[in-house]
């Protein structure tokens, strides 16, 4: 597998799916089923037992993971969505944008 584009922290958007054109920040990253967990988006209802941490139990909203092929960077210096590339910068491998070459 290669390396994830896509990290904790980032802010993307949905390109693809009902939830198309949402932003929000990465909160987990799945590597090996390749997915990702967006703040806000991808909601869905899930019922849950009582238990110690919840005890009145209940129908409870949370995200779902979206797979990363779905989802884009959004670029620092614009905002717009842009794709990210990797080189080599004073010694040390970084990310940048494609539409502005910065860092991120």
């Amino acid at each position: 597998m290669g390396k994830l584009k896509i990290k904790t922290g980032d802010t993307v958007r949905i390109m693809a799916g009902d939830h198309k054109g949402v932003e929000g920040k990465v909160v987990k990253v799945d590597r090996e089923k390749n997915k990702a967990i967006v703040e806000g988006a991808n909601m869905v209802s899930k019922h849950e037992k009582p238990s110690a941490n919840n005890p009145q139990g209940g129908i409870v909203k949370k995200e779902a993971p979206l797979n990363i092929s779905n989802l884009s960077l959004i670029d620092p210096k614009s905002g717009e969505a842009t794709r990210v590339g990797f080189e080599v910068r004073d010694g040390k491998k970084v990310r940048f944008s494609k539409k502005s070459k910065e860092v991120i």
